[in-house]
């Protein structure tokens, strides 16, 4: 079994190294860290807007009528603007926390400018809390992830418009 302060001890020696995963097997108990990957650069459509399904089946009859009606025509499907922005993943399975204690502020809102050192949420995995860096210079443009929500790994946690 690893005792806590060496998991920390563990977890800062990769950090200063290149290394990007270690996984270690001792009497049983397995232990992997991970450093979080650079994310990707993403080109994100914005979806069309959801529409429930019993509005659905009524939809098609609307628009009958409408197209029936003089003067009148059925709404014309509208292109999705394209836009690139990167995502900031999850680097391990955790709880995402926004803030580091439920009392204090969010480290980072909608609309917010970060750069490649700033922490953006707390993600707690084993009882240890890990924050998660941005390595991104921009802005928040949206926050994929309730407060609270187990993530899994490489799940998207923030959308940044990058500088």
């Amino acid at each position: 079994m690893f005792k806590l302060s060496e998991i920390k001890e563990l977890i800062k020696l990769v950090d200063g190294t290149s290394v990007h995963e270690l996984e270690i097997e001792n009497d049983g108990a397995r232990l992997m860290i991970r450093k979080p990957g650079k994310a990707e650069v993403v080109n994100i459509q914005q979806a069309a807007p959801f529409v429930p399904t019993y509005t659905q089946a009524l939809q098609p009859q609307a628009e009958a009528h409408a197209a029936s009606q003089p003067g009148t025509a059925a709404p014309a499907p509208q292109a999705a603007p394209q836009n690139n922005y990167h995502q900031i993943v999850s680097p391990m399975v955790g709880t995402f926390y926004r803030a580091s204690s439920p009392d204090k502020a969010p480290f980072v809102n909608v609309g917010d400018r970060i750069n490649d050192k700033s922490i953006v949420c707390i993600l707690e995995a084993m009882k240890l809390m890990n924050e998660l860096e941005a390595e991104v210079r921009g802005e928040i443009v949206e926050i994929l992830v309730e407060n609270g929500q187990l993530v899994e790994f490489g799940q998207p946690l923030f959308l940044v418009k990058p500088e």
